[in-house]
């Protein structure tokens, strides 16, 4: 079994972990991934405090192991925040600040609350200025995964990110769906994964059947960066684009974006009820490249026990034919 210093440090027993993703809240999927042995978590950005206290409860109802709260920095709401970090969970995850935020005072109130904290960065700068405000696990976040994403590639950015944060641990996210993508995180100096395309597609998450399915499908290369889905929704996030399965919704208003602008109330109302109906054309799918390695909808607990088998696998039996 593949056990990395990330696992004694966060209590888990994979180096596998969930990303905690708002486009699907479901303590359900949060509570299946830490049971399997890895970090689930549970997006909590744009929900008020009386909901993270019911996902809590929900997740420490199903489980006794250890678990995460994610927010984004660019719009945190305090009473959220402070709502979460007196429910003391073993983790706070945090990602994309705007430039000038101080991050020491943020992280010193979620370590005075007895969690750690992950923070997820695109970039290397990011991932020092994070380091060094004492966050405990850096995420290199390649743009190859689904949602806001930066710019860089997660080859060059995990062993950047490892080199720039040493010797702060570092996980690996952007284009892994499998055991071999684990491999090669830990080849790069990365001590595990965070994935959300490939939990997006497990029974527990509460996403629309079909948008599951249309994952599935995908072959890996029909996605696309835009800032459409943000418009339609009226976020602006800071330095970031979004990376969607290309369908008639993205293709309508690609290269109109000042159009949506105009029209935004009504494209919100057409997603909510395409998203409602599981219209997957005309509603945004946050997915990442990694979709054409998805080939099935499976239980979390099953996700991340083929990722651990897979890894253990190639590291035990296929690398070692190579050396002499």
């Amino acid at each position: 079994m593949i056990r990395t210093p990330v696992c004694d440090l966060l209590g888990i027993e994979h180096p596998i972990a969930l990303g905690g993703m708002g486009s699907v809240f479901s303590p359900q999927l949060v509570a299946a991934v830490s049971n399997a042995g890895g970090l689930g978590a549970l997006g909590c950005h744009y929900v008020g405090p009386d909901q993270i206290r019911e996902g809590a409860a929900l997740i420490r109802d199903k489980t006794n192991k250890p678990f995460g709260l994610n927010f984004l920095l660019f719009d945190l709401r305090e009473d959220s925040f402070a709502a979460a970090l007196a429910l003391r969970p073993p983790v706070i995850a945090l990602a994309w600040p705007r430039p000038e935020l101080d991050l020491k005072p943020i992280i010193a109130r979620v370590h005075d609350a007895g969690a750690k904290v992950t923070f997820m960065a695109g970039g290397a700068p990011e991932a020092r200025r994070a380091a060094e405000a004492g966050a405990d696990v850096i995420v290199a976040q390649g743009t190859e995964g689904g949602g806001h994403v930066s710019w860089m590639a997660s080859l060059p950015l995990i062993p950047m990110v490892v080199d720039a944060v040493a010797p702060r641990p570092v996980l690996a996210a952007g284009g892994i769906a499998d055991g071999r993508g684990l491999v090669a995180a830990l080849a790069l100096g990365a001590e595990g994964v965070l994935l959300g395309t490939r939990f997006l597609a497990s029974t527990e998450a509460s996403l629309h059947a079909k948008f599951k399915q249309a994952i599935v499908e995908s072959d890996g290369h029909d996605t696309a960066l835009s800032e459409i889905p943000d418009l339609a929704a009226g976020i602006v996030w800071p330095g970031a684009m979004s990376r969607s399965r290309r369908n008639r919704f993205i293709e309508r208003w690609a290269g109109r974006e000042w159009l949506l602008r105009q029209d935004q109330a009504a494209a919100k109302a057409q997603v909510a009820e395409a998203r409602k109906t599981g219209d997957i054309n005309e509603a945004p799918l946050s997915m990442g490249q990694d979709s054409g390695l998805i080939h099935d909808i499976l239980p979390a607990a099953e996700i991340v026990a083929r990722i651990a088998r897979e890894a253990n696998e190639i590291l035990s039996a296929r690398l070692p034919r190579f050396l002499r």
